[in-house]
């Protein structure tokens, strides 16, 4: 049995982990479970697969009650380093999760990363450090996940990766109605079910340049080789054109429980009747079209800046952290993210070669930042 522990748990990808650990009863023990808040669905999780150790904000009455069938309280970096537990999966949003990849990392465990935050904000330090202690770093996301599988048993002879974007919630919006959006509106997503936070990034398109940032450290793939095209039913996740102009893509239909399956039981492939297949008659016609850069202004900011290196995507993700969170708010606009995350950053003095310390205090500058100018 794999043993696994799971940072992020109740969430929409640590809940769709969980679908697939009870498709495979006997594959995998749950070692250690954490959220941070929703304590209800945590208790449920607890009572169901039983780990051995638990992490969570809350008063002790509200901790008592999960800790009634034997399992003890931990800290994230204590449940990442147990010696029962074979694979990380880290399912949370935002910075919280860069610490105990670390912690993973040096104690030789491998990880499976939905935690894409952790990437843009040290991606040079995670992948240097899993070189150096051999240890996988495994996507989850659905697009780097598809460039991996396309990726497997070549020799790398990479001429460019496509990644594919749905366009988000406002992709047929007139530019003119941007301005007028809600939250509400923004998070009926066309195609994937995610949290909050992730499906705002989607409509404006960060999330994408986040997943930009993902495919060129994990698979060392420069800048100028990363394409993004929208297409909008999200049947192709991603596409690898080699050298001598072959191209191979991952198709299925938008189910996150697929990548999912294929980092924790790789290398192998696994049934799971679950999962709905590829019917390419019923799904018709696949189309893409252009990034028009004027439409999602957040996609080249957040290039243009991850480019620089150093502290200036720890910046970046902190920004667009508190930026989105002012949106959902209704603090400022829909407009205005890359406008109060572009201001936020002209201030940034970024450090060179920098520690997790020092791109994690980024991050919080980022955020800081933010907050002013977005009056929270």
């Amino acid at each position: 049995m794999k043993g696994l522990a799971i940072l992020g748990s109740t969430g929409s990808v640590g809940t769709q982990t969980l679908d697939v650990v009870r498709q495979y009863p006997g594959a995998f023990r749950v070692v250690g479970l954490a959220a941070r808040s929703s304590l209800v669905t945590l208790g449920a999780q607890a009572r169901e697969f039983h780990p051995e150790l638990i992490s969570c904000d809350g008063t002790q009455i509200e901790k008592a009650a999960l800790f009634s069938n034997g399992s003890r309280e931990s800290d994230l970096d204590e449940m990442v380093r147990h010696p029962d537990v074979d694979l990380v999966v880290t399912a949370t949003v935002g910075d919280v999760a860069l610490d105990p990849t670390i912690a993973a990392i040096e104690a030789g465990k491998n990880v499976a990363l939905a935690n894409k935050e952790s990437i843009v904000i040290a991606g040079r330090l995670l992948t240097s450090l899993a070189k150096k202690y051999n240890v996988d770093l495994l996507p989850l996301d659905s697009e780097p996940n598809a460039i991996w599988q396309c990726l497997r048993g070549e020799d790398r002879a990479i001429s460019r990766l496509i990644v594919t974007a749905s366009g988000g919630a406002f992709r047929n919006l007139p530019p003119a109605e941007l301005a007028n959006v809600t939250p509400e509106q923004a998070l009926e997503h066309p195609t994937w079910k995610m949290g909050p936070k992730i499906t705002v990034d989607s409509a404006t398109l960060m999330n994408k340049a986040f997943e930009v940032i993902e495919a060129h450290y994990l698979f060392g793939v420069p800048w100028e080789q990363i394409e993004v095209v929208i297409h909008p039913q999200s049947m192709i996740h991603s596409m690898v054109e080699f050298v001598d102009g072959s191209v191979k893509a991952q198709m299925s239909p938008p189910d996150m429980r697929l990548p999912i399956q294929y980092a924790l039981f790789y290398p192998d492939r696994m049934s799971n009747d679950a999962v709905a297949r590829f019917d390419p008659v019923a799904t018709g016609s696949l189309t893409f079209e252009e990034l028009v850069p004027e439409r999602y202004p957040c996609f080249s900011l957040a290039l243009d800046v991850a480019k620089r290196g150093g502290t200036w995507p720890a910046a970046l993700c902190g920004a667009d952290d508190i930026a989105v969170e002012a949106f959902l708010d209704g603090r400022i606009s829909f407009v205005e993210i890359p406008t109060v995350i572009g201001e936020a950053l002209e201030g940034h003095q970024s450090v060179a070669d920098p520690s997790s310390a020092e791109s994690l205090a980024a991050a919080a500058w980022g955020r800081a930042r933010v907050a002013v100018l977005a009056g929270s």
